[in-house]
């Protein structure tokens, strides 16, 4: 079990494939790329979801990648995730924190909100998550947050920043120099005709 998050590739598994074994193929492409961290963003939460969060798990625990559940503490309880990824309108992390545990790892959308990220620090989270960066296909309405932003919460907090929004392996060097700890990529990675060789090719600005 990872106790802190791991500096690298964050992949983030899109909502609209088709079926459950060629989710978890798709995972095991982008993790043997390089890929350092998985998260998985079920759909809705019913018994498939949740045999599918098991089947991450194994994946990951295989591989030796952290697993990483959003939105939904009970479900990353219930799959034995190493933590959750909480938004704005989750749980909060203290609660999230008496569910799962000292050693579980909790990550904060901050979106372009310094003192979000400041707060979910003083709230014992494990790490924050700003952006969008660039243009996303995933959020095209997200919010746009600049390089400066997050070199200011590099420089004021003490936790793990990922980047997210838009990131390719072209754009992304600024962010890593900025100093985050991760980057995190949906279509940017699954949307790709080769998930192997473009986790790779994230991986590789770190």
């Amino acid at each position: 079990m990872y106790q802190s998050l791991p500096r690298g590739l964050y992949a983030i598994t899109p909502n609209d494939v088709a079926d459950s074994a060629t989710l978890v193929d798709l995972a095991r492409e982008a993790l043997d790329g390089g890929a350092r961290t998985l998260q998985y963003r079920a759909s809705s939460v019913d018994a498939l979801d949740r045999e599918i969060a098991v089947q991450l798990r194994g994946l990951c625990t295989e591989l030796n990648a952290c697993f990483i559940v959003n939105d939904d503490p009970m479900l990353a309880l219930a799959c034995g995730a190493d933590g959750v990824h909480l938004g704005r309108r989750d749980m909060s992390v203290s609660h999230a924190r008496q569910l799962l545990g000292n050693h579980a790892i909790i990550g904060v959308s901050c979106y372009d909100e310094l003192d979000r990220v400041l707060r979910a620090e003083r709230a014992d989270a494990s790490y924050v998550a700003l952006g969008s960066f660039f243009h996303s296909r995933t959020k095209p309405d997200a919010v746009r947050v600049g390089v400066g932003l997050l070199g200011e919460a590099v420089g004021r907090s003490s936790l793990p920043v990922v980047a997210i929004g838009g990131i390719t392996p072209e754009n992304g060097a600024p962010l890593v120099d900025a100093g985050a700890h991760a980057i995190a990529v949906i279509s940017g990675l699954f949307s790709c005709p080769d998930v192997k060789a473009t986790a790779s090719a994230y991986q590789a600005l770190f």
